[in-house]
This record gives structure tokens, C-alpha cells and sequence, in this order.
């Protein structure tokens, strides 16, 4: 069984707006299941098609499954199964020898920037850099199959 440990921060828009950006592509990704216990996800990253289950968290982890899938079939399964998308751009960014995802999100989350690192472990030691504003890992409003359905700019 696969087991993702990711950790997830809140990014200071002035600090981040002045990083060197490596990488980037864009990411449209819809749930076709969402609930506590699991989801189901179908993302398109960049040219490629992912479909993703994802267990009940615990801490900073969960149990994950991820297949790459036919592009055209991840475009029909977000058309045709995904009631809500997401979308983002996301950036990868290498500090402290760790590589950290930020994403910069579009459409109705528009305006929430946030940063992830995958550990090995819960107990892995990495440096913060000096762009991440706060802790959100286990937020629940801060998920991404969270988003879809309540929207960053819908909060109060």
C-alpha cells in the first residue's frame, strides 16, 4: 500500500512573489468520490492523466493510490464524473534539499497560495523557508477536495 506524508503551509504572497521559480505547470483536477474516509481524483498535470484514491488522514499521512491514465481519458472522467474543478498552477521549487509544490490557485480559489512538502516520514526534519507563512497540514478547509466544493473566495 502506498502511504503519501505531506506536510501543507500557507505562503506569504510578498516573499514568494520574489523566488526564483523553477518549474511549473498547470493542474486541473475534479473528485469523483469525496468523502472523509476516501476520494477518488482525476487530475490533469501538465500532458498527463492521473486517477488517485486517497484513505482517511492520520496526522500528516494516508494511504494513496496514483496511476498515470490516458490525458484523453482524464479529460472525458473530469467532464463526464467531477461535478467541481479545481484548478492551479503549480511550481516546483528545490530548498534545504527538499523539493516543495506551491500552488497558486485560479477561477473561485483565486488568491489562496499554498506550499506542500512530501516527507518520508512524520518524524522527517526539513528547513522552512522563508516564504511560508503558516501551518495548515490537517486543516480540513485547506484540501483540495475541500476547495472544490467550497471555494476560497466563498469563505468569510
Amino acid at each position: 500500500m502506498g502511504v503519501e506524508t505531506e506536510r501543507k503551509y500557507l505562503v506569504n504572497e510578498a516573499k514568494w512573489s520574489t523566488v526564483n521559480k523553477e518549474e511549473k505547470e498547470v493542474v486541473e483536477q475534479g473528485y469523483i468520490l469525496n468523502t472523509t474516509e476516501k476520494t477518488v481524483r482525476v487530475r490533469i498535470y501538465g500532458e498527463k492523466g492521473f486517477i488517485t484514491i486517497k484513505g482517511m488522514s492520520e496526522g500528516a499521512s494516508r494511504p494513496e493510490f496514483e496511476y498515470e491514465i490516458p490525458v484523453e481519458d482524464a479529460r472525458q472522467l473530469l467532464k463526464d464524473f467531477c461535478n467541481s474543478i479545481v484548478k492551479k498552477v503549480r511550481h516546483k521549487v528545490f530548498y534545504g534539499g527538499k523539493l516543495w509544490e506551491v500552488d497558486e490557485f485560479m477561477g473561485e480559489n483565486h488568491g489562496l497560495l499554498m506550499a506542500e512538502i512530501e516527507l518520508k516520514n512524520n518524524d522527517e526534519q526539513f528547513d522552512l523557508p522563508n516564504w511560508i507563512d503558516k501551518e495548515v497540514t490537517g486543516d480540513k478547509r485547506y484540501y483540495n477536495a475541500y476547495l472544490s466544493t467550497h471555494p476560497f473566495s466563498r469563505w468569510n
